[in-house]
């Protein structure tokens, strides 16, 4: 349950905790059949590679479509920055947040919600195409958009403000200590992983181009990583492919994994995958 809720996030764990064993199973075995895109009742390593990138892309895809028209109020095709700032902060911003107890906040927020819609206009019109507004919702998934990606995680993490991350700014996005309480392996292990892998020129701080390689790294593939994690947990007879059964029998495994789009898969039917 730790991990589903690690990867899926609460509320999609409950969307899996929904579904019976019984239930996931099947459903899980549909899935599969659409992953075996030769139809040789074998799944490699490539095909589920290629199947992670379908759930990504889809997710994003859908995010964009499930957002647009809330902000495309003219129905042109494009949204406008001032469609977008009066969708999302219009009720607030006319009295200068004036109702708000953070006003502050809020400000700071369309200040940044503004420098990152200009990063991603290509153009320079202050109108986004379906694609820069992909690339405004998802900057991660741009390569363009990774000087904002690195700003912004500055902005989030650099408490001190100094343009820089130390070492307990970095443990301290991902962990809060509990008063008197001793610090987890898995803490200490973070603190040797920052000087070991993080802090590349070993002068105690992240900069700009070490955060950069922290959090976007060039060099790694996400789908064909989680494809041979998948394929090395499961793949019993150890011939680097995977029978249906193997997975059904790691089913698990599969539905705490990108493999379906985090467990969202499972809740279809099957000609919407």
């Amino acid at each position: 349950q730790y991990d589903h809720e690690a990867f899926l996030g609460k509320e999609q764990a409950k969307t899996f905790d929904q579904l019976t064993p019984e239930e996931s199973r099947e459903r899980l075995g549909k899935i599969v059949d659409r992953i075996d895109r030769d139809k040789d009742g074998f799944v490699t390593q490539a095909e589920l590679k290629d199947w992670i990138k379908h759930t990504q892309n889809r997710y994003i895809f859908e995010n964009v479509q499930k957002n647009w028209p809330d902000y495309d109020r003219d129905g042109d095709g494009r949204i406008a920055w001032p469609e977008f700032k009066n969708a999302t902060y219009g009720y607030y911003e006319g009295e200068e947040f004036g109702d708000l107890e953070d006003k502050q906040s809020y400000r700071k927020m369309l200040a940044r919600d503004e420098r990152r819609f200009r990063a991603a206009d290509r153009d320079g019109d202050m109108v986004a195409t379906r694609e820069e507004f992909t690339a405004f919702l998802h900057p991660e998934e741009f390569d363009y958009m990774k000087d904002i990606v690195v700003t912004e995680t500055i902005e989030d993490i650099d408490k001190n403000g100094d343009g820089y991350v130390q070492v307990d700014e970095y443990i301290g996005d991902m962990y809060t200590p509990e008063s008197g309480e001793p610090e987890p392996d898995w803490v200490q292990s973070e603190r040797q992983q920052f000087l070991d892998f993080r802090d590349l020129d070993r002068d105690g701080r992240l900069d700009r181009a070490e955060i950069g390689h922290w959090i976007l790294p060039q060099d790694y593939d996400h789908p064909e990583v989680e494809a041979k994690h998948l394929l090395f947990e499961s793949d019993k007879d150890k011939d680097e492919r995977l029978t249906k059964q193997e997975i059904l029998d790691n089913w698990n495994m599969f539905v705490g994994s990108q493999a379906t789009n985090y467990g969202e898969d499972l809740t279809r039917k099957h000609d919407e995958l």
